[in-house]
């Protein structure tokens, strides 16, 4: 026996359990990995008339609640819960911002479209809130609402501004059935929107 081991028994016998309890309890912390769900830039939807104007869009600003990759469910008193085992690829705010910018592009609606500091001279900004983002479970409805604003790059004054909001069923309020309607519902705003801006 070493000296360490006969000085110390009690101690070294602590250490063990004290290692052995923190591991069980980090495997019971794991759980299952969250499915992660995207969000489609929409395509194919006609051509609509454009500008050549060069536009820039920035991250859409939103509530705390809403600046996170969770699925989120509203119920009738307002209060705010989470679809369990899903998640978004990514923040909602980013998710929209990337569509956004790709729905622009695939209806070839401005000359030139990207995020802020990518070393261009945008002609104009627009600027989007995320109002709601969320499914009703009052009434099953994917609920999606935007407020958009186009604001002149030099001037820095609003050009025009407006509200965007779609509704869509949800087949389900489970992590397939809620993203899939909260796509679709973004998908008619982004159309809107881009039909709109010019």
């Amino acid at each position: 026996m070493t000296i360490e081991a006969a000085l110390f028994p009690a101690t070294k016998a602590r250490l063990t359990a004290l290692m052995l309890a923190t591991g069980a309890m980090l495997a019971g912390c794991g759980g299952p990995t969250p499915t992660t769900f995207d969000l489609s830039a929409p395509s194919g939807f006609g051509k609509v008339g454009g500008s050549r104007a060069v536009m820039v869009v920035a991250e859409p600003t939103t509530v705390q609640t809403l600046d996170s990759d969770r699925v989120i469910v509203r119920d009738s008193s307002g209060a705010l819960s989470f679809v369990g085992g899903a998640q978004w690829a990514d923040r909602i705010p980013a998710l929209v911002q990337a569509r956004l910018i790709q729905t622009f592009e695939n209806a070839s609606r401005v000359g030139s479209v990207s995020a802020p500091g990518q070393r261009i001279q945008p002609d104009l900004q627009l600027n989007t809130n995320i109002r709601s983002f969320n499914i009703d479970a009052a009434s099953g409805m994917a609920v999606v609402e935007i407020t958009a604003r186009i604001v002149g790059d030099q001037s820095g004054k609003i050009q025009r501004a407006r509200l965007f909001s779609a509704r869509v069923p949800a087949a389900s309020v489970d992590g397939a059935g809620a993203t899939q309607a909260l796509d679709r519902a973004l998908s008619q705003v982004l159309i809107e929107i881009v039909r709109w801006a010019r």
